[in-house]
């Protein structure tokens, strides 16, 4: 059995803190302290304190997860400054860069920043990650081995790239649901009974999901082999793609979510 994860600070147990401290339970976590005032109740295997100033004294964490709002960065990352030098900081904070977040923590905090998305919570995530400067190579692996308990991890050598990724993989849970959202909608509006309409869309859109993962085809590949030349699939492909109706609208879509992130560094 591998060994035992080492202390662990988690500042923020929302839904993906609480997903990533889920899956480091399962990798044999030893101890580890959240600090989170909303929550009303410890987390299994954790202590729960309610401000930074109550983290027991002597706690000496290796990682300091930073699973918060990105608009609470000013307020809440100096308070953690007296880990920089001694713990690595692995920020899920979107937008938030390498530069800023060391301007609140100090010059001596290694950091790295990452993005996670929600089917973390069910241990099918995908993160892609950035080591900033003074990063050691043991730092990065021990990121790499907490990020990789909710899923599949990728790393990149441009924190620029961050952004995209946002857009992309952060935010394309939403995008997803939004799919099988409207495909219900749709098959109610063509009479198909309501409790139907949405197992049929929520299966539809879970089993593409999972075929599509099983497969080493192209995600056009896939597409093709549903399509019969002149059958169903093909008659509401060429509304879905035409020029302005998918491929504008994603890529529109992608931008905006670009645009934002960048501006979450300021």
């Amino acid at each position: 059995m591998s060994d035992a994860l080492p202390p662990l600070l988690l500042v923020g147990c929302g839904k993906m803190g609480g997903a990533l401290l889920a899956g480091w339970r399962e990798r044999r976590l030893s101890e580890a302290v959240v600090v989170d005032p909303h929550l009303s109740a410890s987390p299994a295997g954790a202590t729960l304190v309610t401000a930074a100033e109550a983290i027991p004294p002597g706690f000496a964490p290796a990682a300091v997860v930073l699973a918060i709002k990105p608009q609470e960065a000013a307020a809440t990352l100096p308070l953690y400054a007296r880990f920089a030098g001694k713990a690595v900081f692995v920020s899920i904070m979107a937008g938030k860069t390498v530069a800023s977040m060391q301007a609140l923590l100090g010059e001596a905090a290694a950091i790295v920043r990452a993005m996670p998305n929600t089917p973390a919570a069910v241990r099918q995530g995908f993160t892609v990650a950035f080591a900033g400067p003074g990063v050691s190579p043991a730092q990065r692996a021990l990121a790499d081995t907490l990020l990789a308990a909710t899923g599949e991890i990728a790393w990149v050598e441009a924190e620029g790239l961050l952004d995209p990724v946002t857009a992309v993989s952060g935010g394309g849970p939403a995008y997803v649901f939004l799919l099988a959202e409207l495909l219900e909608k749709a098959a109610v509006e063509q009479g198909i009974p309501a409790d139907l309409a949405r197992r049929m869309a929520r299966a539809t859109v879970a089993g593409s999901g999972a075929l599509l993962a099983a497969s080493s085809e192209d995600a056009a590949v896939l597409r093709k082999n549903v399509t019969s030349p002149k059958g169903t699939t093909e008659r509401a492909l060429a509304v879905l793609m035409e020029e302005t109706a998918w491929p504008e609208h994603i890529s529109r879509a992608i931008t905006a979510a670009t645009a934002r992130s960048r501006e979450l560094a300021g």
